[in-house]
């Protein structure tokens, strides 16, 4: 087993890291919690598994502050709206938004709201945004409908909205397309991400063409997207009015980056496919047990998607693939819960022990 890290200098944000890529000046102050530099880890065990001709790497975002790659966006969302004078933040949110929203208001020392679908939050989520003090108001409605709220609220306002809709938001994220093409020496062959709200794939994208524009890599890897299939607009051609998945980080039915997220995909020659629940879960269980990485089951989608193209037939030649695993797997213990083993118990005793093991 083997894995390569995106740096090994001391670990510094990802705006003072990249800031010659960064819409970023020295009035701007930078609000961060040292996110970024996270693990690229070789995959050797999962890709014998999915198949044997390609190279499998894990973007593990779930190492960030917060436990999502929503940090890499939320600093420069908070740095900028601070220096614009902005007092308060807004978001609608499946959970990783309103956890990073949350930590770096706090942060800077300006208030955060959340709005969130009733009943439809990981638990570990949501409590993040609470202990970091922001004001979450739960609504009778799903994702869709609390963006709609927020976009509302924040036109008339003055308060920042911080979605993904938020450009800056976006420029954040593409910095985990750079860490991994320093990473590698040069980008992968398929770049397979979760889609959910489609932020990510198009902030990796965006990194991806900027480094190639700045002559740090001569090449652009296919964009390899993945949607619950409970939850596929951009798949099926239509919004979905009442999303449903397992994976809730992805469970949104009409995303906000949805014409960028068709353009990453068209530009790079990739797909945006679908991925059932079971299939995120068995590539959940995959991770853990081969190569134990824990990670939230909308990550698994990237995992998912590329066994399930790779069955397919898809990858026709040795191929090195990232995946980005979004989040980490304490964002919903619940899941992990539910799909473990139940502990065996036995008295206090050596020979009921020995016993049972087989000894």
């Amino acid at each position: 087993m083997s894995f390569a890290t995106t740096d090994s200098q001391a670990r510094i944000g990802v705006i003072e890291r990249y800031r010659q890529y960064m819409p970023v000046t020295d009035k701007t102050p930078v609000i961060s919690l040292l996110e970024g530099s996270t693990p690229l880890i070789k995959a050797e065990r999962l890709a014998a598994a999915i198949d044997p001709k390609l190279t499998i790497y894990l973007k593990y975002d779930g190492m960030n502050p917060t436990g999502s790659f929503k940090d890499r966006g939320m600093t420069m969302a908070i740095s900028k709206a601070v220096e614009e004078g902005s007092q308060a933040v807004m978001c609608a949110s499946t959970g990783n938004t309103s956890a990073a929203a949350a930590a770096y208001s706090a942060r800077a020392g300006i208030k955060c709201i959340v709005l969130i679908p009733k009943g439809n939050i990981a638990l570990g989520k949501l409590s993040q945004a609470m202990i970091h003090g922001a004001r979450v108001i739960q609504i009778e409605g799903n994702f869709d409908d609390a963006l709609n709220m927020v976009v509302e609220m924040t036109n008339k306002y003055p308060i920042t909205l911080v979605n993904s809709l938020n450009p800056y938001r976006i420029e954040g994220q593409k910095s985990g397309a750079f860490e991994i093409c320093d990473a590698l020496g040069q980008a992968p062959d398929f770049h397979a991400i979760p889609v959910g709200n489609a932020g990510n794939i198009t902030a990796y994208w965006k990194g991806y063409k900027e480094y190639q524009a700045h002559g740090k890599i001569d090449r652009l890897p296919k964009m390899i997207g993945f949607q619950a299939s409970g939850s596929a607009p951009i798949v099926l051609g239509h919004p979905v009015e009442n999303p449903e998945t397992i994976a809730t980080a992805i469970r949104i039915g009409n995303p906000a980056s949805w014409k960028q997220a068709e353009a990453a995909r068209d530009e790079s020659g990739g797909l945006i496919d679908m991925v059932t629940d079971d299939e995120i879960l068995e590539a959940y269980n995959m991770l853990a047990g081969l190569e134990g990485v824990f990670c939230e089951p909308a990550s698994a989608a990237s995992v998912a998607g590329v066994r399930k193209k790779a069955a397919q037939g898809y990858f026709t030649e040795p191929a090195v693939i990232t995946c980005v695993l979004t989040g980490h797997g304490l964002k919903d213990p619940d899941r992990a819960i539910k799909m473990a083993k139940t502990p065996d118990t036995l008295p206090a005793d050596m020979g009921a022990l020995l016993k049972l093991l087989g000894y």
